[in-house]
């Protein structure tokens, strides 16, 4: 039965609700409600201009009208009277094919046609810079091996606890807090859910983030690579797949090496034959390639991987299987749309099942120091133009994906990197005026 979010609003004290969907580029759209008018949005949407943010629109298109999915609704922890929903986008009563988690529903059904039910769990990593954005926010956080800094978290408490506290009261059942490995940067874990509620539940601990981050008086990015030297914002992806019920593990054999099953197997098959076409997806930025093509870090390690390989309980590869029946890819970053990160992985994973994909040799070698032994595995790519034709060139991952979200990404992120490129910089006069 559909939550009525009227009398959701009469009960809780709600007085607007932000009605928010996310666009291609992961921009999180909304407009406020009063709750006297939300009977009328959850039956027919609240309006957009849809060429007003980034989706492939032009202003003669009709209305966009976001509607909202009543089973994500959350009322926000720090102001009580306010209400955030996800919602889907729609267009003269269609759903609206390029939008990013439209796209995720329509996959999480492909799947469950197929008897499997993908889980998730992300690993959001942030740093809590000046509210200019100019330098990390804790003038003492200089440690050269920072991670783990106890000092360091209990300084920035009062932000931590309070994101933390939230995230229980809500009942996400939170697991751990730390400082990461660069100076300024923090990771805020919490158990691992269905891919359309960990999408949404992302989407919202962004929106979080920044929030309690601005009330402090700081400044929260999820910037692949914000400052030169160090590590870089990742987004690890926790992935297993059950049965539709979601009692039995798809993906876990404790026969099999790694307790990974055939199944579980050829899902990483797809993931890591479709690797340098995800790229596009996972690492959406210019910025995004100087975090996985970086050169060492000032605390001796980048953490992201540059080239396609997969192993055991090793972090230095894109992928790492830490356990049995699940396993972890490393390549994802910060500025990751969270719908769109869920939609490739589950699109790539299908191809991998229905194809019978062989993930290849695994590797146990620390990639750090020994990664130019390996041979027979690409590198990722060097740039988000490389990326962008990479995707470009996989027909297969283009068609599970959709048609209309691939050329609509396509074309707006090869606006982006146009822009990117015809944009003069610092270091073209360092390098060049006096050539």
């Amino acid at each position: 039965m559909t939550l009525d979010l009227a009398s959701f609003a009469k009960d809780r004290g709600i007085k607007y609700f932000m009605i928010s969907y996310t666009d291609l580029f992961g921009g999180q759209r909304a407009k406020l409600v009063p709750a006297e008018a939300i009977a009328d949005m959850q039956k027919n949407g609240a309006g957009f201009a849809g060429f007003a943010t980034w989706l492939d629109l032009t202003p003669a298109h009709p209305d966009l009208f976001a509607l909202p999915d009543a089973s994500s609704v959350i009322q926000l922890p720090w102001k009580k009277d306010v209400a955030w929903v996800a919602a889907d986008c729609v267009m003269e009563d269609e759903p609206v094919d390029q939008a990013p988690r439209v796209m995720l529903k329509r996959l999480i059904a492909e799947a469950a046609k197929e008897g499997l039910r993908v889980k998730t769990g992300v690993e959001p990593e942030f740093f809590l810079i000046s509210a200019d954005g100019s330098k990390i926010s804790d003038e003492f956080d200089t440690a050269e091996k920072p991670c783990y800094d106890q000092q360091a978290v209990m300084r920035r408490y009062d932000v931590i606890a309070e994101i933390c506290d939230y995230m229980l009261e809500l009942g996400w059942k939170p697991y751990q807090n730390d400082h990461e490995d660069a100076n300024g940067q923090f990771e805020m874990n919490w158990e691992y859910d269905d891919a359309l509620q960990t999408a949404d539940k992302h989407s919202f601990f962004k929106f979080m983030v920044k929030t309690v981050a601005e009330k402090h008086g700081l400044r929260a990015t999820f910037m692949p690579k914000p400052f030169k030297g160090l590590t870089g914002n990742g987004c690890h992806a926790h992935i297993s797949v059950w049965d539709v019920d979601g009692k039995t593990n798809a993906f876990a054999d404790k026969d099999m090496p790694f307790g990974l099953s055939a199944k579980g197997k050829t899902f990483l098959g797809g993931i890591m034959q479709h690797a340098s076409a995800l790229a596009a997806v996972t690492n959406p930025t210019v910025n995004s390639y100087k975090r996985i093509n970086a050169p060492r870090t000032i605390s001796g390690a980048t953490w992201a991987p540059n080239t396609v390989t997969w192993t055991g309980n090793n972090r230095t590869h894109m992928v790492r299987v830490p356990g049995p029946g699940r396993f972890e890819l490393r390549l994802p970053d910060g500025a990751v749309n969270p719908y769109l990160l869920q939609a490739i992985i589950i699109a790539a994973g299908l191809n991998g099942i229905r194809n019978n994909a062989d993930p290849g040799r695994h590797w146990d070698i620390d990639m750090y120091k020994e990664g130019h032994t390996v041979t027979g595995a690409p590198r990722l790519p060097l740039n988000l133009l490389d990326a962008l034709r990479e995707y470009d060139k996989d027909e297969e991952l283009k068609a599970t994906l959709g048609q209309s979200f691939s050329t609509a990404y396509l074309k707006l992120k090869h606006q982006e990197w146009n822009a990117y490129a015809s944009h003069f910089t610092d270091w073209e006069r360092q390098t060049t005026l006096d050539i």
